[in-house]
């Protein structure tokens, strides 16, 4: 039996939530009624200002302003103008946190993972739990393995090479 992750969950940093998100199970409900599912896989934390491959490394703006809000809203941006990539905020009011739901089972890559779930902009801002998308836990703990994250090289060796992506180590099929 699974139960949904509510704002507890998400309120709380990014590093302890990011790890945690790993072997859960990302849901979508379609507006026709379908279910998709997909167990996560693989996260990455992105921990505030200070963070400089963080997209708040620049301070607030449009664009950012929900991470700096409630914890457990969804932020979705497109990525090189055609790849939506999304992310849950984490932690408390204004420390601008978020893990990105970087791949799921046999779906590798942020963009894979939500055009199989066929997620995009209309989801940003609202919550990840009590609509259309949410995530279950239905007990599964893979064991984890840490790397750097991808795709940053522009916010320097430092930031570069924090391993904070978190990766589920499955031997069979999930």
């Amino acid at each position: 039996m699974s139960i949904i992750l509510e704002s507890d969950f998400y309120n709380r940093d990014c590093l302890e939530v990011a790890p945690e998100l790993v072997g859960k199970i990302l849901v979508h409900r379609l507006t026709d009624g379908q279910i998709l599912r997909l167990r996560i896989t693989e996260t990455e934390a992105y921990r505030g200002e200070e963070d400089k491959a963080c997209h708040a490394s620049k301070g607030r703006t449009k664009r950012t302003e929900l991470l700096y809000g409630d914890s457990g809203v969804i932020y979705i941006y497109l990525c090189y103008g055609m790849h939506w990539l999304m992310n849950v905020v984490t932690g408390t009011n204004g420390t601008a946190q978020g893990v990105l739901f970087r791949a799921g089972y046999d779906k590798n890559g942020p963009a894979r993972l939500t055009k199989y779930l066929k997620i995009d902009g209309g989801e940003n801002g609202k919550k990840i739990f009590g609509g259309d998308v949410w995530v279950e836990d239905d007990g599964e703990r893979p064991a984890i393995k840490t790397a750097p994250r991808v795709g940053i090289d522009y916010a320097g060796e430092y930031w570069k090479n924090k391993e904070w992506r978190f990766i589920a180590e499955y031997g069979g099929e999930k």
